[in-house]
């Protein structure tokens, strides 16, 4: 009697191994019928908060009378800032650093042998977050009159920034989003196919520049806070199934 049984099995291992190189086969055709996409959005606007610092130094032998001064000038800075329009509730002083000064003595040779203590630098800084940009510009620009006052105060540049950040960011979102459709829309069409689902979507880094400057974008993101006027990008990629 004829033994059937090792072309039976043979036969089997055809047609599973047929069938699971047919499954391969249309899974990797499918993934061939996608078109991947990268829309985009950007918006223009003007910064709503300013954020601006100053510090003032008092140096002295004796750190009781550094303090003294210091807060003397301190009552100067206030009543300057009042002054000038700006509000008690926008104005806040830090705590006061102390450093402990010291010259290098040196022989005749221009050899250092030592130090000599000197005395205290106490530095304070006081900071104005506003709305008022416009006010708190002009007074950035101007408190350095303070010097001649007797007050050494250093002015920082203002920091500009976006109160609303976290609305325009979905709408950007929605609009990006909208234009990576449309462009698949466009290629579908083109290549005589229909738009299927959507498989895959990632955002890309919200990018916020100076309007009209050379900056670049960063992989983490650039977060601009030195330009007043400033423009948002984000960029969307999507990825759907060609029918």
């Amino acid at each position: 009697m004829r033994n059937y049984g090792p072309i039976i099995i043979i036969s089997v291992t055809a047609i599973i191994l047929g069938l699971i190189l047919g499954h391969s086969y249309t899974y990797k055709y499918k993934n061939r019928n996608r078109v991947s996409v990268a829309g985009s959005a950007y918006y223009n606007f003007a910064s709503d908060l300013i954020v601006w610092s100053a510090s003032v130094e008092c140096a002295s032998a004796d750190i009781k009378d550094a303090y003294t001064k210091l807060k003397t000038d301190d009552q100067q800075i206030l009543a300057y800032l009042r002054g000038h329009g700006i509000a008690d509730s926008e104005i806040v002083f830090s705590s006061i650093s102390s450093n402990k000064q010291y010259e290098d003595i040196y022989n005749a040779d221009g050899r250092q042998t030592g130090k000599v203590f000197k005395g205290y630098m106490l530095e304070q800084v006081v900071k104005v977050k506003s709305i008022n940009i416009d006010r708190v510009e002009k007074v950035s620009r101007e408190i350095t009159e303070l010097l001649q006052q007797g007050v050494e105060v250093n002015s920082a540049e203002p920091l500009y920034y976006y109160t609303k950040l976290a609305d325009l960011k979905i709408d950007l979102l929605a609009k990006a989003s909208a234009d990576a459709y449309s462009r698949a829309l466009t290629i579908a069409k083109n290549a005589h196919s229909k738009l299927g689902n959507l498989k895959e979507a990632d955002m890309g880094v919200f990018q916020i520049t100076g309007q009209y400057s050379n900056e670049s974008f960063t992989y983490s993101g650039t977060f601009n806070t030195a330009s007043k006027n400033k423009t948002a990008n984000v960029i969307v990629r999507m990825e759907y199934t060609l029918e």
